[in-house]
């Protein structure tokens, strides 16, 4: 077949339509984003009516792709890592449920934090919930993974976990496509009672997923992701997980690797395979993206001595690995090439120009001069830059929706005025329950929401809010006479202070929109209708 030139994003993306997936549910978020849009771009899978909207967060997107499960259809779900956070109850939950049809976990997690919060590893969500985890090394894995995933889940009934990393998700590869898989058919479970968690049924789910640990730790054993391969040098063996793999090949290219290594690929972890490289070997040296799982779990075998990696420094402790990283600490010559230049160095992210949260930002700042600093929650998204000069205009973003409990939370403690400022696609995701909980609590919070209409920061996906946040707002309980909606342009500035300003005195709960188009978003639709035109 005839080779595609892919992101790992797009490589699983594109495996999922050829082994047959029915349905793909997301919420957009930096490194995964891309497998949702090659889906929604395809026109073979609106062909083949393949669901791929995005959903309100990304709990909802599990828990539909649970359901799609249900029926017998293959399914899959896809977030960042911080998103299964989110997702966390019906990920566990799922465990102990089990599947019908196929069902896949695409979880993109982002070491160095090219674009998250924190580089927390999805390793520990696979083990935690006892399910298998694949973690490619390249492209082609990531596209084969996704055909073995799907039939491994429906073996055993089990979802599969496929763990991802920036540098994999985003990095283009060559990809040799497999033979089409057409999609099953509505086939509801065998057993009816599985997905009901009731007490008496959850724990005899959960002895059956205990019992089948170890047949999934025999998969690992003969699995073709976990390989040994011997080497006549047993001063040092080497352990590489996915990508790390990669580093491991090419921190030696041009020399002789004469180590025994063994590359994983599908946990749980393969410890026979584990015994076989460690005997003999004076020292072991683990190379992992994001924590140090591998290696922990090493440090609890008794028969595996003397391990590096990250715990003990042998690498560093955070931030993503590199082919330069890993030969220095395996004392070959790093290539370190040229210096960057000053054009491409990093620079600080900074509103787009003409950007309608500059005006927010302008507008807010001056109603609440008068009350000094440390009163405005925000939250993650493009408006979170409001954290930054000339603006310094926010003090908190922690995750998703919490500008909006933690206004409230500090309304609850005295703090007068207490402002949220989030956007749209994120007050949908969570802010809503939080305003809800601001309503049945008459916490006296103003809640400043930069609509653009959009989920801007990673790239215009469809909002959820989109058209409705007064209808939203109104419905959880806030009063009709404090959800006011502004413009935030520079002609209507002192209309906003003023608006703005009349809320924050406001003893109650009270919503301002500040709505306008995102301009990325409106430059591009524009020029689609000037083309169409």
């Amino acid at each position: 077949m005839d080779k595609l030139m892919l992101l790992g994003d797009e490589a699983i993306a594109h495996a999922g339509m050829d082994a047959g997936m029915s349905g793909i549910y997301a919420y957009p978020g930096t490194p995964s984003t891309e497998i949702m849009e090659y889906v929604q771009n395809s026109h073979r899978a609106a062909k083949e009516n393949i669901f791929c909207q995005w959903s309100a967060n990304e709990k909802t997107a599990m828990e539909a792709a649970l359901g799609m499960s249900y029926t017998g259809k293959r399914s899959m779900v896809c977030m960042k890592h911080v998103g299964l956070n989110v997702a966390a109850d019906p990920f566990m939950n799922a465990a102990i449920t089990g599947v019908n049809g196929g069902f896949l976990i695409v979880v993109a997690d982002d070491p160095s934090m090219h674009s998250s919060q924190n580089e927390q590893d999805s390793r520990y969500y696979g083990k935690f919930a006892m399910i298998p985890v694949l973690e490619p090394l390249n492209q082609q894995e990531a596209y084969d993974m996704v055909f073995y995933g799907f039939e491994l889940s429906e073996r055993y009934r089990l979802p599969v976990m496929l763990r991802i990393t920036t540098r994999l998700a985003h990095s283009r590869s060559a990809v040799v496509p497999s033979k089409k898989i057409m999609q099953k058919q509505v086939a509801l479970p065998a057993d009816p009672v599985q997905f009901v968690l009731l007490p008496a049924i959850a724990r005899r789910r959960y002895r059956g997923l205990i019992e089948m640990q170890p047949d999934l730790a025999a998969e690992s054993e003969s699995s073709g992701w976990n390989t040994f391969t011997d080497g006549s040098d047993k001063s040092v063996g080497y352990i590489a997980c996915g990508l790390a793999h990669n580093y491991l090949i090419e921190a030696y290219r041009g020399k002789q690797l004469s180590n025994p290594v063994l590359r994983i690929g599908q946990y749980p972890l393969p410890e026979k395979l584990v015994e076989k490289l460690t005997a003999g070997c004076e020292k072991v040296i683990v190379l992992e993206e994001g924590y140090p799982l591998v290696e922990e779990l090493l440090r609890g075998l008794p028969a595996v001595k003397n391990i590096s990696g990250r715990i003990d420094g042998t690498l560093p402790r955070d931030g993503e690995l590199n082919p330069d990283i890993v030969s220095r600490v395996l004392g070959l010559s790093a290539n370190e090439g040229p210096p960057v230049p000053d054009v491409v160095k990093n620079r600080p992210p900074s509103f787009c120009s003409g950007c309608g949260h500059i005006d927010m930002f302008n507008a807010l700042l001056e109603a609440i001069e008068g009350y000094g600093p440390g009163r405005v929650f925000s939250d993650i998204g493009c408006y979170t830059l409001g954290a930054l000069p000339p603006f310094n205009a926010i003090n908190s973003c922690v995750d998703m929706g919490a500008s909006v409990t933690m206004a409230k939370g500090a309304a609850d403690g005295g703090l007068h005025p207490a402002v949220s400022v989030i956007g749209d696609s994120t007050f949908t995701h969570s802010g809503m329950t939080g305003l809800l909980d601001a309503v049945n609590d008459g916490s006296p919070i103003t809640v400043l929401i930069g609509d653009n209409s959009t989920t801007g920061m990673t790239g215009g996906q469809k909002s959820s809010a989109t058209g409705r946040i007064e209808d939203i707002c109104a419905g959880l309980g806030v009063e009709p006479g404090h959800i006011k909606t502004i413009n935030p342009l520079k002609k209507h500035h002192q209309e906003n202070v003023e608006i703005i300003s009349r809320e924050l005195e406001y003893k109650g709960v009270s919503v301002v929109i500040a709505r306008r188009e995102c301009i990325q978003v409106a430059m591009r639709r524009k020029k689609e209708e000037k083309t169409k035109n």
